[in-house]
């Protein structure tokens, strides 16, 4: 990653665990894409539903050459590791995407073809 990652966690108990754990995740998607400027992951606990438990809020912001920038926003789940599993999950899929419209991969339609009208 060419610009460090930050993570910001708002009102979950921030740990190490937690922050290698994301790190981990940030490296991996920097080892599928090697052209990653910039990796910004934030971390937020709503406790608004008291009856279903714990709620996060996971976003995931990449900048990528040239001046493109994939947005990840995972919601609601119970259990944190669990929330960015999937965020992360959807950023490689994002960046797989990504990366086939670069090298080309994604198939265009041929443009119709008009005949004229032959008497």
């Amino acid at each position: 990653m060419q610009n460090p990652l930050q993570i910001t966690i708002h009102n979950v108990d921030q740990s190490e665990a937690l922050e290698a754990h994301i790190r981990a995740k940030a490296e991996k998607l920097d080892e599928f894409f090697q052209h990653i400027q910039s990796c910004r992951v934030v971390v937020e606990m709503h406790d608004r539903h008291h009856h279903q438990g714990r709620q996060f809020t996971v976003r995931i912001d990449l900048r990528v050459p040239p001046s493109h920038e994939i947005v990840v926003d995972r919601n609601h789940h119970e259990d944190v590791y669990v929330a960015l599993r999937d965020a992360f999950d959807a950023a490689k899929r994002q960046l797989e995407e990504y990366a086939r419209v670069l090298r080309g991969d994604v198939k265009t339609h041929a443009p119709k073809r008009t005949t004229p009208d032959v008497p």
